[in-house]
């Protein structure tokens, strides 16, 4: 995929204009939404398929969604990545693929389309392949600093409360 879907934005709000969808501009959805159904987007990732599918649903809005991304999601990264306890290779190797990410800063990097049909909320979701790495190595992070937090709770062997 390409690493930046600006002009994809700006074909799907043209293809939305022509269709006669309504358009409202709004949050993502996908992390709100329990009833969530999503389209996938790894078989089937041309979006006109999704609008038609709404289309004859009878929906008549869709609500859009984009997500630039900011070098400042990196620099949290890497400050949470300094909390973790792991070892410096590893550390170095997360440290480095985080900066490489630094040219990506004001990229458009996820696309979201949702409507709601019946009590639930339909999303179709497309992702650069460059976002997918990084949430995957900020769930990485997250998983270490938690171990790290639990590692920390823990008692200092040989000693103990008499309350």
């Amino acid at each position: 995929m390409k690493p930046n879907l600006d002009t994809l934005k700006t074909e799907i709000e043209h293809h939305l204009e022509q269709s006669g969808m309504a358009v409202f501009y709004g949050y993502s959805r996908g992390l709100e939404s329990v009833q969530g159904v999503y389209w996938d987007c790894d078989q089937y990732p041309d979006y006109k398929l999704f609008v038609k599918a709404a289309q004859i649903a009878g929906v008549k809005m869709i609500v859009f969604h984009q997500r630039e991304f900011s070098a400042d999601q990196l620099d949290e990264a890497l400050e949470q990545l300094a909390g973790c306890d792991m070892p410096r290779e590893e550390y170095h190797e997360l440290e480095r693929r985080l900066n490489e990410m630094r040219v990506y800063s004001s990229f458009v990097c996820a696309i979201e389309l949702s409507f709601d049909h019946n009590g639930r909320v339909f999303i179709f979701d497309l992702r650069t392949d460059w976002y997918e790495d990084l949430s995957d190595i900020l769930d990485e992070i997250q998983i270490m600093d938690a171990e790290s937090d639990d590692d920390s709770d823990t008692p200092i062997s040989g000693y103990f409360s008499k309350n």
